[in-house]
């Protein structure tokens, strides 16, 4: 088995060139690098608008297909009926449809109603009625033609929305509290700050070839609300004991087939000075990074190789020509980070906090909450890292009527204990990589989870957590939650291969119930079919409710059962 452990990801060992700029030169070591050196991902956007959106699919180029597209947020979807056994045994053009997700960034998650109303009325007209929330604060839609793309931007663009670099090789959206600039016990606003970031650098050439993606992660609220741990960047709120409110600087943190937990490099950010260390380290990602190797490509791996104090090092000598002062951590989180309920903001309003199930909604949900946030005399909403959304600036004698009018659309700020934590990736249904199908097995297995632990619910003092994902990639973070779940191709018993997941246990982020993210522990050979799930969780629940010590939390049972009682 494997146990929690600060990093998986190891420094490379390799004598050849990693293709990083800095060190090597900037010849392209593989075709990624070739069509990025060829032609900047920024640039296909004419071509769509002038060429391929009027002239249809067929005219597309391959590396702008499977390439520069992804620069503007769209991939090509799955072609229905293919099932995942043939993920890994057909070849990309083999499992793409002629349509396409797009992705529309959404930074802080922060949307006024006539954007949300927006996003709502595009997903009805284009995508036919699709409207995922993501675990990133992104809106995904689907079943999109690339001849409607323009249109879409336009009526996007509108509103002040994009989908710039919400894929590719680019900074992708950056995560902000959603209670930003609205939270009573806020540390620091971190509001300004993502504007800036995104106003100065977003679509901007000099950071759009990087090696792959970049996350970034800003949060001024004690609860830790924006998974600081798993981003490449992130900045924390923290309160300097000289120099007052401010940020503390984590970097390297990523999940995948590799997973790394960011660390600290034990420095104070002022606000002011948060863009320009965020450019520092972009810019170290860009300069430094591997390039030879896609699946060795996140700031993780360098991490990796030069340590923390290298790296803060390089930041301060290189990009900034100054040093940062020391800083202290982050304090223990205060409380749940996913701000489901209703709240007190510092103003006296209130905040709501609503329950998707696993973030799947529709254009007509979203211009229906819309419509509700408004009638209650609130023209802000917030998506959250958790596949959640909040409306703000709610009069508490608004609250009810609210409250009554998102369950008619099946939202909920009363969720079960499994409706809340529970959150799953795309899957089989539309991206090309999966191999299980998630969005439905979760669905299915939050009802069966209701109904059958309806008794045991009064006994959990937390949440149990349940990441479902549809491939080895942990878009839906597997490895930091209660029970993970990796999708896969398993033996059902009988010699059959069905559906299934391999399982991880007992990881988590920092949060009130643990001061430090761990990843979680895989049993030698525990695997679950999808039909087998609701089976699995019951039995290790009960099994964990029965036999715990008092206040045991579910990952602290985890660390300290052995494998059968996990079985």
């Amino acid at each position: 088995m494997s146990v929690d452990t600060p990093a998986r990801v190891r420094p490379s060992r390799s004598g050849k060139p990693q293709g990083q700029w800095a060190v090597d030169g900037r010849a392209p070591l593989n075709h990624n690098e070739e069509f990025k050196a060829a032609d900047n991902g920024l640039n296909v956007r004419d071509r769509i608008e002038q060429v391929y959106a009027k002239q249809g699919f067929d005219s597309i180029d391959p590396d702008d297909l499977h390439g520069r597209f992804r620069w503007w947020g769209l991939y090509t979807q799955r072609k229905p009926g293919i099932d995942g056994g043939r993920t890994a045994q057909l070849e990309p053009h083999e499992l793409e449809d002629r349509y396409f997700m797009l992705r529309v960034r959404v930074d802080g998650g922060a949307l006024t109603t006539r954007q949300l109303r927006t996003v709502g009325e595009v997903s009805r007209d284009f995508a036919r009625d699709t409207a995922d929330l993501t675990d990133r604060q992104n809106v995904q839609y689907h079943w999109v033609r690339v001849e409607d793309v323009p249109e879409i931007w336009r009526r996007l663009e509108e509103v002040d929305l994009s989908t710039t670099e919400a894929c590719g090789d680019t900074p992708r959206v950056i995560l902000g509290s959603p209670v930003a600039g609205i939270a009573a016990d806020e540390i620091v606003d971190p509001t300004p700050t993502i504007a800036e970031i995104r106003e100065r650098f977003i679509g901007d050439p000099e950071l759009s070839n990087l090696p792959r993606k970049f996350k970034t992660a800003l949060t001024g609220h004690p609860s830790l609300d924006v998974v600081h741990e798993i981003n490449d960047v992130a900045f924390v709120g923290v309160n300097h004991p000289a120099l007052g409110p401010g940020y503390d600087l984590w970097v390297g943190g990523a999940l995948s087939t590799a997973p790394r937990l960011g660390e600290r490099l034990g420095v104070f950010v002022a606000p002011g000075e948060v863009a320009e260390v965020w450019q520092g380290v972009a810019s170290i990602f860009r300069d430094y990074g591997f390039r030879r190797l896609r699946h060795k490509a996140r700031l993780k791996f360098l991490l990796a190789e030069w340590g923390t104090e290298k790296m803060r090092q390089v930041l301060e000598d290189e990009y900034l020509g100054h040093r940062l002062p020391d800083g202290p951590p982050p304090a223990p989180a205060s409380g749940p980070g996913d701000h489901i309920g209703v709240h007190e903001q510092k103003d006296g309003l209130r905040y709501v906090g609503l329950a998707p199930t696993v973030g799947r909604l529709s254009g007509t949900t979203l211009v229906r909450l819309a419509d509700l946030a408004e009638a209650a005399g609130s023209t802000r909403v917030r998506l959250t890292p958790h596949q959640k959304v909040l409306v703000l600036d709610v009069p508490q004698e608004e609250v009810e009527a609210l409250l009554a009018g998102v369950e008619e659309i099946g939202l909920t700020a009363s969720p079960s204990p499994f409706r809340r934590t529970t959150i799953a990736c795309t899957g089989l249904e539309f991206c090309k990589l999966a191999i299980v199908e998630t969005k439905g097995t979760a669905a299915r297995a939050i009802a069966e989870l209701e109904r059958r632990l309806a008794d045991v619910e009064p006994q959990l003092d937390r949440p149990i957590s349940l990441h479902i994902n549809g491939c080895p990639n942990s878009c839906a973070r597997i490895q930091t939650a209660d029970i993970g779940l990796k999708g896969q191709m398993i033996d059902d018993g009988d010699g059959t291969q069905v559906p299934g997941f391999q399982v991880h246990l007992g990881g988590g982020l920092a949060s009130e119930d643990r001061e430090e993210a761990g990843l979680g522990r895989t049993v030698r050979g525990l695997k679950v079919t999808a039909d087998g799930l609701p089976d699995y969780v019951e039995r290790v629940v009960r099994r964990y409710v029965t036999t715990r010590t008092p206040d045991q939390t579910f990952s602290a049972w985890v660390r300290r059962s052995d494998d059968e009682e996990l079985r």
